[in-house]
Parts: C-alpha cells; structure tokens; sequence
C-alpha cells in the first residue's frame, strides 16, 4: 500500500507527538511506503527511512480560507505525483477532493468547545473566535466528506457523532514507554539546579506550551490556595513553558496568567523552565512529586500517558475523555474550580498509600497504549477502506 500523510498542521503539540512517534512504527515495513507532507516544525523529528519520502511545505502566513485553497488546490498533484493508494489527513481538515480514498483524523475539540468559546470571549479574542468558528465550519464538512474519519477517543467520537450526526471510528493513539524513557542524556544543569531548590518540598508538574484551553488560570489559582494551606510543603509548581511576552509559540497571548502570578503573590511558587526537549522529559516527570492537568476540554492527551509511564500520580480535570485515558488512575476535580484541585492535591500528599495505589494503577495502564497497534488499526483500516472503494 502506498499512504501519503498530509501533516501539514502538525506544527506544535499533539500533532508533533503523533509524527514522532506513530512514522517511526511505518519505517521499514514492506507492506507499505509513506510519502508524508509536513510542515517545517516537523521537519527532523521524521526518521529516515527506505521507504518513507517527506515533502516539507508551508503555510506560514495565510490566513485560514488562503491555506484552505492552497491545500485544495495543491495537495492532490502532490498525491498523483506520489501514487498513492489512500490518504491520510492527520490534521482536521480533509482534502475535499481527494483522488484517493481519505481517512481524516479528527483530533481538535476546540472547534466544537463551548467553553472555549465563551472563554475568547470573555478575553476579548474575537478575531480567534471568529476564526475558530471558520475552522469549525471546515472541519465539520470534512468529516462529511471524508470516507473515514477517526477519533482518538472514544469520548471525543461521541462529541463529533453529536456535533455532525456522522459516524466517527475510533482509534487510540498509541505510546511507548521503552521508546519515551530510552534517551539517557541528562537534564541541562541549569534545570537540574531549580529542581534541585525545591526537592525538600512537593513539585507538582503540566507539561504544555501556555494556551487557554489548558486552564493555565485555575491551576494558578489552585497554587496560591495550596500555599496558603500548606506552608509547610513548600509546593512548587514547574512549568515546560515561559509566561513572559513573546516567550511562547502561537497567537496565545500570556499576559493574563503572568498579571496573576504578581495579584496571586506566587511567584517564587511557580517557576517557568521554558520548553524541554521530548527526549529528555522523562527525566522532569521522574523528577516531580505529581502532575496535574487542568485543562477544560481534550481530545486524548498523551501527557497523563507519560506522566503514568513515568510512576506520577494524577490530579485531572474531570473530563470524560481524562477519565478514559487514565482508566481511573487521578484524582479528578471540577474544572473550572481551584478549591477542588487545591483539595485533590492536599488528598494526595496526605496519603502516600493513595500516592502508591495511583502510581501502581498508572504504571499498568500506561501499557495498554501502543504504537504498533495504532499503526497496525490504521493501516487495517486503510486496507478495508481501500477494497471497498474498488470495488
């Protein structure tokens, strides 16, 4: 089978993650050649390979409708140049017409998120609303077009099954843990020393480049209450991202969350290691007491798997699809409510028994995720889709 990857929005995040780890699973099968088409940011991260052809592109700098044509117009010479068989849309948006049979992997909740919503509203981001809103529009007639469209979740199948009234499979994204944990270079000696400083206290850990579904406010606010609660503990919250203007990557704009680390007086709580190669994370989260994920809407997310892998127990946000992922292994909390995270947090370091149980828990569910059987459901499901189309 000959599968071209149009990857093109894999550009920070979950889309990067999925390149890195789910194009290594394809490398050298005899069964299939991949040509994939990837952005810039992605460029590297792809191992080389026989049978695996990148096509680096770029749509930096179009506005949505204008990347919207160009991938119209050119991805599908891209994929008669290629041969291809059936293709592989691994970013929302399909190929509307397509010369092949298209898969689409729908995996950005944002679209259909009305807290989200609300949320750019409230910051005044209308222009990322409305712009959200022309995405919404796209991907929702993406689904309708493609002849098969994926769900990394069975939580978020079922919002795409309500938001369109089409039918959406599923397929978990894998992980590793032998790959995650295989690179032995240390952490830079200067993020050594500042975990170093707090090791006599509790280090609570997220992993995410700052945006605002991730809820970086309420786990702030969780902070300043867990610092008035437990002097004692020393809580220290570590970052992989910098609050700072023009520290972080994307349209995001930080100055809400650092205006509230000066009005919370958490400064000193919180400190902002900037972003830490994926090779080496498994080092940050052995190196952390618990992690904490607060975000109020998801599609998967792979940091509660690392975090698992790594031994940390979990305090989530209580989302149908963080309670399908962890299979129960967190402590969940309302949302939206710091006093609910703050407790769930002080339940943990009350009770190591409760720590060990969450760890041990976590440890086995992080084994039921893999790679290869991500590849091998894909590539199951591009053959089937494959034979019913020639038919």
């Amino acid at each position: 089978m000959r599968l071209f990857i149009h990857a093109l929005g894999a550009s920070a995040g979950g889309g990067l993650t999925y390149l890195r780890n789910m194009l290594p699973e394809l490398a050298g099968r005899r069964d299939v050649s991949v040509t994939v088409l990837a952005g810039e940011a992605a460029d590297g991260l792809i191992p080389p390979a026989d049978n695996i052809k990148i096509l680096v592109g770029s749509t930096q700098g179009r506005g949505v409708l204008s990347r919207f044509w160009w991938e119209q117009k050119e991805i599908p010479k891209l994929i008669r140049q290629a041969g291809a068989d059936v293709l592989l849309s691994a970013g929302n948006f399909a190929v509307w017409n397509s010369p092949v049979p298209q898969i689409l992997l729908s995996r950005n909740s944002l679209y259909l998120s009305p807290d989200f919503s609300l949320d750019l509203r409230h910051r005044g981001e209308y222009r990322m609303w409305a712009d959200t809103k022309l995405k919404g529009l796209i991907a929702r007639q993406s689904i309708l077009r493609a002849q098969l469209t994926l769900a990394p979740s069975d939580a978020f199948a079922r919002e795409l099954r309500s938001w369109t009234g089409h039918e959406v499979a599923v397929l978990h994204h894998g992980f590793g843990r032998d790959h995650f944990v295989r690179d032995a270079t240390p952490l830079p000696p200067e993020i050594q020393e500042r975990l170093a400083q707090a090791e006599q206290g509790t280090r609570l850990l997220f992993v995410s480049h700052y945006n605002y579904y991730r809820n970086f406010e309420t786990l702030l606010r969780a902070v300043a209450l867990l610092k008035q609660s437990r002097r004692s503990a020393g809580i220290r919250l570590f970052l992989t991202c910098e609050l700072a203007p023009g520290k972080n990557p994307g349209s995001y704009r930080t100055d809400k969350a650092q205006a509230l680390l000066q009005e919370l007086q958490i400064e000193e709580c919180v400190v902002q290691l900037g972003a830490i190669p994926y090779q080496q994370l498994h080092h940050l989260y052995r190196a952390c007491d618990v992690y904490v994920s607060p975000a109020y809407t998801e599609t998967f997310a792979h940091p509660l798997l690392e975090a698992m892998a790594c031994g940390l127990p979990i305090v989530a946000s209580d989302l149908p699809v963080h309670r399908e992922i962890t299979n129960g292994a967190a402590l969940f909390f309302e949302r939206n409510s710091p006093s609910e995270l703050a407790a769930r947090v002080a339940q943990l370091l009350d009770s190591p028994t409760l720590r060990s149980d969450l760890r041990e828990q976590g440890l086995r569910r992080a084994e039921n995720f893999s790679w290869k059987d991500h590849a091998d459901g894909l590539l199951s499901m591009a053959t089937r889709l494959l034979q019913e189309t020639s038919r």
